[in-house]
C-alpha cells in the first residue's frame, strides 16, 4: 500500500487530512489512484493512519481517516549520523541507505580533510535534494518519520550540537588498527531506549588527531568497528546494522 508523509501532527487532525506538493502528482498522474483507493499517511510526529482518498484536484489530495494504526517501524533509540563531507554522491548514498536502516537524522560537517567544502550559499539546493532522498527512502522502507538532514556545519558547530545527545561516539580507524574491540558495546550499554546517540565519521582521509582530541574532550567515546577498515560511506551502515541487532533483533 502506498505511503505518504504529511506536515501536520496527529493532534492537529480530526477525521480528514490533506496531501500537498509533489505527492499529488505521484498519486494522480504516476500511479493514477482514484477516490475510494486506500493509502497510508504518516504525521510529522510519527503516527500512521489508514486513509481513503475522497477527492483529487490539481493541487491536493483530500482523504478520510479510517483508523489510526499502532505500527512502529522506528529504532527504539535515536541515532544521528554526522558525516565529514565526502566526495561525489557518497553522502546521498549514506542518507538513502541510512534512512532505510533507521537513522533519525544526518549532520554533514566540514572536516579538516574534506575535499568538498559547502557554505550556506552553496548548500541550499544540496539540502533540498538530500531531504528528498530521505523522504523517498522513508516511504520505501515504511518508516514512521522522515529523518531530518541538517545544513552542513563547521566542526565547531558540530561540537556544540553534540552536547544535546545522551551518548557520543566517533569511529576512528587508528583504534581499529590498534585492536580496540570493546568500546562500541560499552556505548550501547550506556544507551537506554528512547535516548539519543550521535556518531561521527570522518571523510575519505579520516579525522585528524586534533579533531579526535577535541571530540574526546567533549566526551566522545573512540570506537573501532572491527579489524577491517571501512569506507566513509560503509561505516555508518555498519553502525546502524549493529544498533538494530543490539536493540531490536537480540531482545
Amino acid at each position: 500500500m502506498q505511503r505518504y508523509f504529511i506536515s501536520e501532527k496527529k493532534q492537529e487532525l480530526n477525521t480528514t487530512l490533506t496531501i500537498n506538493g509533489e505527492d499529488v502528482h505521484h498519486i494522480s498522474r504516476v500511479i493514477r489512484m482514484q477516490p475510494g483507493d486506500k493509502i497510508r499517511c504518516c504525521t510529522s510526529d510519527g503516527y500512521e493512519a489508514l486513509c481513503e482518498i475522497a477527492e483529487i484536484t490539481n493541487d491536493l489530495v483530500s482523504c478520510h481517516i479510517i483508523e489510526w494504526l499502532s505500527v512502529n517501524h522506528e529504532l527504539p533509540v535515536r541515532i544521528s549520523i554526522a558525516s565529514g563531507l565526502p566526495k561525489g554522491d557518497k553522502l546521498e548514498w549514506i542518507i538513502q541507505k541510512g534512512t532505510e536502516l533507521g537513522a533519525y537524522s544526518f549532520i554533514p560537517f566540514n572536516a579538516a580533510r574534506s575535499i568538498v567544502k559547502l557554505d550556506d550559499k552553496k548548500a541550499g539546493k544540496k539540502i533540498e535534494r538530500w531531504q528528498k532522498i530521505a523522504k523517498e527512502a522513508a516511504e520505501q522502507s515504511y518508516r514512521n518519520i522522515v529523518p531530518h538532514v541538517f545544513k552542513p556545519k563547521s566542526f565547531t558547530e558540530l561540537l556544540g550540537e553534540a552536547k544535546l545527545y545522551d551518548v557520543k561516539i566517533v569511529a576512528y580507524e587508528e583504534a581499529a588498527k590498534a585492536g580496540e574491540k570493546k568500546n562500541l558495546a560499552k556505548a550501547f550499554e550506556q544507551l537506554k531506549e528512547g535516548e539519543s546517540m550521535i556518531v561521527v565519521f570522518g571523510p575519505e582521509g579520516g579525522l585528524t588527531e586534533d579533531e579526535i582530541k577535541k571530540l574526546e574532550d567533549e566526551g566522545f567515546i573512540i570506537c573501532s568497528f572491527g579489524p577491517r577498515i571501512l569506507r566513509t560511506e560503509t561505516a555508518p551502515l555498519y553502525l546502524l546494522s549493529a544498533v538494530s541487532y543490539y536493540f531490536e533483533l537480540s531482545r
